[in-house]
């Protein structure tokens, strides 16, 4: 088995990403965590509507820790990554960074759920998805 790669997505920081100090409101950080793994998961091959239409798939979140360590405000550059650290069963597990330059604003750890669209339920994460990455 070979370390997935990380992943990563540039964002610059808009007056709708902030509160009323220009500074980006808590909430959006979250946004652009799940654009990064949205496309982190175009990369792999995995197309979400594809899956959802043809094998009643779905991936929702279900777990998110974060540590706010810097703020990134109006005008930022940022950089968001999202690396595989675990698949297994109905779960992929996440690490992911926002960066500004060499400076870490945001430690975060993701977990997403693999589950049924008609039920709601979790399912296995179908074998043929990330096959070089399973555990």
């Amino acid at each position: 088995m070979r370390p997935a790669p990380t992943f990563s997505v540039p964002f610059r920081v808009y007056w709708e990403d902030t509160d009323a100090g220009g500074v980006v409101y808590y909430a959006n950080y979250l946004k652009f965590m799940e654009r990064c793994r949205t496309d982190w998961l175009r990369a792999m091959g995995v197309d979400q509507l594809r899956l959802r239409a043809e094998r009643q798939l779905q991936f929702v979140v279900v777990n998110v820790a974060v540590d706010f360590l810097l703020p990134a405000v109006l005008n930022d550059e940022i950089i968001v990554t999202a690396e595989l650290e675990r698949l297994s069963g109905a779960s992929i597990h996440f690490k992911q960074t926002i960066m500004r330059a060499d400076a870490q604003l945001i430690d975060a750890s993701t977990r997403v759920a693999c589950l049924d669209s008609g039920t709601l339920k979790a399912r296995p994460i179908p074998k043929d998805l990330f096959v070089e990455w399973r555990t």
